[in-house]
């Protein structure tokens, strides 16, 4: 499936983004203009089943192979630099070796996802469609009101049999062996999908790692100044 796409700014160097469930292009509002700002070209997709892209025929086309295909068939080869965030990072792991940019940067990744979670969440992921703006402000405290009202159209655009599929790759071994790039993994402080113990096997696996202090899972929207400051030596 080709995918929606946005662009931010036109230097030479290329850099991809890749949202997390029940978000698009949107939720990079910020991190696509600084990236601009320091001389990249900048793509952003909308995954099948958010934003503006197709949806799948039924749940079982929510898989991280048929993401990682949307990547490949949509984003150019050898990108200077590709971020993923939560579903976007298991995405991006999978297509970055077909995708080969210089370097990966792995955002709160949604490498596991314990069986016995994966119902609760994609019943919670799913509740999200009724969520009023001010429920949100109270999940998300440090998120900025035009991020608020953001959230409130992507939840409403996406197609919710995404979460349901949640459950068919759920204990499925989806760590990468090895980064097959230059990778950089930004940690919640705690994050709640990357344990200290799976810290501790990326980093013995050779990725580098880096916590942003006190921030929530979508950490360039929680302390987007901190965000930034985790990509220094990568952007």
């Amino acid at each position: 499936m080709h995918l929606h796409t946005t662009t931010w700014g036109s230097g030479e160097r290329v850099a991809l983004l890749v949202h997390g469930i029940m978000a698009d292009h949107r939720t990079w509002r910020r991190v696509g203009p600084a990236l601009a700002e320091r001389g990249y070209r900048v793509i952003a997709v909308d995954l099948r089943g958010h934003g503006a892209s197709g949806r799948a025929a039924g749940p079982e086309g929510y898989t991280p192979e048929e993401y990682a295909d949307d990547l490949v068939e949509t984003l150019p080869g050898g990108a200077e630099l590709a971020i993923g965030h939560s579903l976007g990072a298991l995405a991006l792991a999978t297509a970055v070796e077909r995708l080969a940019p210089r370097r990966a940067v792995y955002s709160d990744p949604a490498w596991h996802l314990p069986a016995e979670e994966a119902s609760l969440r994609a019943e919670l992921f799913v509740q999200a469609k009724r969520l009023t703006r001010e429920h949100i402000r109270v999940f998300n405290p440090r998120w900025a009101e035009e991020d608020l009202d953001i959230e409130i159209d992507t939840v409403g655009l996406w197609d919710e049999r995404s979460a349901h599929a949640l459950t068919a790759f759920a204990d499925r071994d989806l760590w990468p062996a090895k980064p097959v790039v230059p990778s950089l993994v930004t940690l919640a402080d705690p994050s709640m999908l990357v344990t200290a113990d799976h810290a501790r096997m990326l980093a013995e696996r050779g990725f580098e790692l880096r916590t942003v202090a006190g921030a929530g899972h979508t950490i360039h929207r929680d302390d987007f100044d901190g965000f930034i400051t985790a990509l220094e030596g990568w952007i």
